[in-house]
């Protein structure tokens, strides 16, 4: 039989072969070997060399594992670590998060393997597998056990070689973790081998013909990385693998932006004034964040209109002089020049400001070109590196479809932003759906209508925001509670004291 080969270097025609369940990776020559006893063996039973029901029951042993370690924890411990080569250290980490015995010795192993994981016959490579199981199999080992630890062994692996390859690539500099996974990703291409005769991108592709997918040539014509796979084979240690690399790396961190690397996701409420931030802060919340509808509707301007800019920085400069960390929603940056959108964010950021917002909506209803968004996110970050820039698209709220949100926050990372915000988003499926591509932080608007937060914390939504709603919800309160005292009803809820708004007022700078 004639084997065919197919190039396939079109992002469209690279994602569809990608999501053909038909088209499964090439096992390397060799494969097989007796249980336990070398690199073919390991390339027979991991999952990432399987296809139909072993690949789904063994990636399910990979995804068991992957849950119990916390992204943030990972990029921690890497960062603390001793220096070492980048492949032990990202093993090392992984394997004492893991509880394996020894881990020292693990990483040693593994990166041995990892020389010979993808083809070729090597010695030193089998015997290194077989001390791998023998320090992770008990004795007796049954047939279950020992595809356990084959894809413990599998995890590592591939963690080793394309993390290694991810900080290789952005060491030096300070390029944003997206553009660099577009512009030279870790894996640059792949092979895949057809197990039955399918179509993709209007070719026939017979039983046995070979597809070489070119992911580095698909990136440069598409703004979203084609760097972690796609169902049903995403990767599913995306997230480890972005922590690592971060840690590795050690670019710096503001106070406020490790907020977003909690177990559980940074509950933003926004305030319009001192007093409702300040009364916020008392309760608790970490950080607060400031409504543009709050602050224009309090000085009688409209929202979104670019009216607000000087009532914008006042409030920041009064909010700076409490203790606590908060962010800044500054709509489009109040003007359409990059330059200008990052002078006022380094104004805002000398005021006391530890993010900002940054929307690309417009007041005509309609949403900014991407490139302008993405050139004023640019401006801000070069101008001020240390401010946490939230890039919002209003995609939802105009009625685009996802794949327009998909390319925004794409472009918006590669930028330079340090979240994502996608308000109207509430679909579980999408959301998860658009965490799986993201390497910044998601940012949810809450609405009590949508997932709570804990079903959005468990979609990854990394922060949540409660926008307008307290301010709304302030507005209904002063209404019905005049509106009772006229009619002679009840007044519902019970109001602060005199004596404790008097008390949220700001401290006074010494002289």
């Amino acid at each position: 039989m004639t084997q065919t080969t197919h190039e396939f270097d079109r992002y469209t025609d690279v994602s569809a072969a990608l999501a053909d369940p038909a088209l499964v990776p090439e096992l390397p020559a060799a494969d097989g070997g007796a249980a336990g006893a070398g690199v073919a063996w390991l390339r027979a039973t991991v999952a990432r060399f399987s296809s139909g029901e072993p690949h789904r029951r063994r990636r399910a042993l990979v995804e068991a594992e992957l849950a119990r370690l916390e992204p943030a924890a990972l990029r921690r411990a890497v960062a603390e670590g001793p220096e070492e080569e980048v492949r032990v250290r990202v093993v090392r980490t992984l394997a004492e998060a893991l509880g394996m015995p020894e881990p020292g010795a693990v990483a040693e192993a593994v990166t041995v393997v990892a020389g010979a994981y993808f083809g070729g016959a090597d010695a030193a490579a089998d015997e290194a597998v077989a001390r791998l199981v023998a320090r992770l199999v008990p004795v007796p080992a049954d047939e279950a056990a020992l595809e356990a630890a084959a894809n413990r062994i599998g995890l590592l692996v591939q963690a080793c070689a394309a993390t290694a390859a991810l900080v290789e690539a952005a060491a030096g500099g300070d390029v944003p973790l997206a553009r660099v996974l577009r512009e030279a990703p870790p894996v640059a291409a792949v092979r895949r081998v057809a197990a039955r005769a399918t179509r993709v991108a209007g070719r026939e592709i017979a039983e046995g013909d070979v597809v070489l997918l070119d992911l580095a040539a698909a990136n440069r014509v598409h703004p979203v990385p084609l760097a972690f796979g796609a169902p049903p084979r995403v990767c599913p240690g995306r997230a480890h693998a972005l922590a690592l690399a971060e840690g590795l790396l050690r670019r710096p961190r503001s106070a406020f932006a490790r907020l977003h690397d909690q177990v559980a996701p940074l509950l933003l409420p926004n305030a319009w004034d001192h007093a409702s931030a300040a009364v916020l802060a008392a309760q608790g919340f970490e950080a607060i964040g400031t409504t543009s509808l709050g602050v224009a509707a309090a000085a009688g301007l409209p929202d979104g209109a670019a009216a607000t800019a000087e009532e914008t920085l006042a409030l920041a400069r009064r909010l700076g002089q409490g203790s606590f960390l908060f962010t800044v929603d500054m709509e489009g940056g109040f003007s359409d020049d990059p330059q200008e959108v990052a002078e006022l964010a380094g104004r805002l950021h000398a005021a006391g400001a530890a993010g900002v917002n940054l929307e690309d909506g417009r007041p005509d209803g309609t949403l900014a070109p991407v490139e302008l968004h993405a050139a004023k996110i640019a401006a801000v970050k070069a101008a001020v590196p240390a401010l946490f820039v939230n890039a919002r698209t209003d995609t939802y709220w105009l009625g685009c479809r996802g794949e327009e949100t998909g390319a925004r926050v794409a472009v918006y990372e590669q930028a330079g932003a340090d979240g994502v915000f996608v308000p109207g988003l509430s679909d579980p499926d999408k959301i998860a759906a658009l965490v799986a591509t993201l390497t910044v932080p998601l940012n949810i608007l809450y609405a009590p209508a949508g997932p709570t937060v804990t079903e959005l914390a468990a979609l990854g939504v990394r922060r949540i925001s409660l926008g307008s709603l307290l301010y709304r919800n302030a507005l209904a309160a002063v209404a019905a509670t005049a509106s009772a005292v006229r009619d002679g009803l009840p007044v519902e809820g019970a109001a602060l004291s005199y004596a404790e708004v008097q008390a949220l007022g700001a401290p006074r700078r010494s002289m």
